[in-house]
């Protein structure tokens, strides 16, 4: 029964409960070095930096395979489902899902799977480099537009939404450190 746990373990990196330490880069490859094959596959294929695509799944997940938005109600008791499709690792959108899986040929790929939340983060970066031209390491502005979409960005909808231009600061400044942990860390 151990082999077969032990294997089952070893085939997706399919954690339930996020890292320890989620404000240690290091921690996190050190706990979890599927997580920094994935990251590192991305950066190789699409060219965002691991510290980037970290910042991105920290803020909208916090590494939780199975985040989800929070249940809207009516009347404050009545629920009324979810503020949006959005799911897994990455949050992404079911229509934004389903067009990175027709785009990139994935169709089995699954939003609770961490190297395919990667890969989806990946895509959609380079996408916004390609459509708005925002460096790939440009965490505030990627995050940004990552959580506004494209035609969002563009217009600037951001700047009418406060909180959201701190988050993308946040998300900034935790690339920052996770870059600066990454580059000594033995573990990556």
């Amino acid at each position: 029964m151990m082999i077969v746990t032990l294997m089952v373990a070893s085939c997706g990196g399919g954690y339930s409960s996020p890292p320890n330490n989620l404000d240690d880069a290091c921690s996190i490859a050190l706990e979890r070095p599927q997580y920094m094959r994935a990251l590192k596959a991305t950066e190789r294929k699409w060219g965002v930096p691991a510290a980037v695509q970290m910042a991105t799944i920290y803020q909208e997940s916090k590494f939780r395979s199975d985040a989800r938005t929070p249940f809207r109600y009516a009347l404050g008791i009545i629920p009324m489902g979810r503020q949006s499709s959005a799911f897994g690792y990455s949050q992404a959108l079911d229509g934004t899902w389903d067009e990175y899986r027709a785009e990139t040929g994935k169709r089995r790929a699954k939003r609770d799977e961490f190297r395919d939340s990667t890969d989806f983060i990946g895509w959609y970066m380079n996408k916004s480099r390609e459509r708005v031209g925002i460096s790939l390491s440009d965490a505030r502005n990627q995050y940004l537009a990552y959580h506004e979409g494209h035609t969002g960005f563009s217009r600037g909808s951001y700047n009418a939404k406060s909180w959201l231009v701190r988050v993308a600061g946040e998300v900034e400044a935790r690339a920052v450190l996770y870059q600066s942990q990454l580059s000594r860390c033995r573990a990556y």
